[in-house]
């Protein structure tokens, strides 16, 4: 990679920028620096449709066939460069120059892919050469829509193991919400029920979007519904990683979408948190 080829931002993630098949870097807003990002779905396919998502020619589906041997030698290169080489001084903004995780994301469903399990050992057996169990996060981003197979929870078994947690998307708690927002007409009772079940298996915290469609933002039944299932888990779940428009959306309906003011936020976090959820906002 030569120092002209990209440099990170915020508002950029793509999968591809540095050349590889299943490992790319970001500057994530929500880690606070340099994620190294496994991305499982290299076809653009998932199971949800969300308006707000930034892959571009996204399809429904699910991950490809993943080559685990590829994906280990990707990683333990790109580690190297990252820890030993001048990666960071290269691509990095100085303020964000500290590497904060590793973390299945990419463009579409980690835990959809028949080798997730498979994938997470060889990035805890990769993390562990370096020397970051233990001192590095290992992160599932996930919409948490396949806890109902076995080998997705025993993998997240595997993942408390090895020191890492899952982020498990909830945006909405109403049927239309979801419908709207994530493209899924999964229903909110079964998704908390999934919350639960991941909250038996590993550490979790809840990841929710907001944003404003058409100029205005979720009314109060919306924001209500939502409090009215995840307040409850205060306690149990580590907190709430809050955030807003960052990217743009790549598909139709982002066309409707736009961010929120700091303020607006802010003012759900302090509603967050009076109910004693702890909020990590991003804006």
């Amino acid at each position: 990679m030569s120092a002209t080829e990209y440099s990170l931002k915020v508002t950029h993630h793509p999968s591809d920028v540095a050349g590889l098949t299943y490992v790319y870097p970001v500057v994530s807003r929500r880690a606070g620096g340099v994620s190294v990002g496994i991305n499982l779905n290299t076809n653009h396919a998932c199971n949800w449709k969300c308006a707000y998502c930034q892959v571009p020619e996204l399809q429904r589906g699910s991950a490809p066939p993943v080559d685990l041997a590829v994906l280990e030698r990707e990683l333990d290169g790109f580690l190297q460069q990252v820890l030993h080489g001048d990666f960071m001084q290269r691509h990095v903004p100085p303020e964000a120059r500290v590497l904060k995780d590793v973390a299945f994301s990419g463009d579409g469903e980690p835990t959809s892919a028949r080798e997730f399990p498979e994938a997470l050992e060889v990035v805890g057996r990769v993390m562990q050469r370096h020397g970051l169990s233990g001192r590095l996060p290992l992160v599932v981003i996930s919409n948490g829509s396949q806890l109902d197979k076995v080998r997705v929870r025993k993998a997240l078994v595997r993942l408390a193991e090895l020191g890492g947690e899952l982020w498990f998307k909830f945006d909405r708690a109403t049927p239309e919400g979801m419908r709207k927002i994530n493209g899924t007409r999964s229903l909110p009772a079964r998704h908390l029920a999934n919350l639960k079940m991941a909250l038996n298996l590993c550490p979790v915290w809840v990841q929710t979007c907001m944003v404003a469609w058409d100029g205005q933002p979720p009314d109060e039944t919306e924001l209500q519904a939502w409090l009215d299932v995840i307040c409850p888990l205060a306690g149990t779940v580590r907190g709430v990683l809050l955030y807003g428009l960052a990217r743009p959306s790549m598909q139709p309906d982002g066309r409707h979408l736009s961010a929120l003011s700091a303020a607006w936020m802010e003012a759900l976090a302090a509603r967050m948190r009076d109910c004693g959820l702890v909020v990590r906002l991003s804006v």
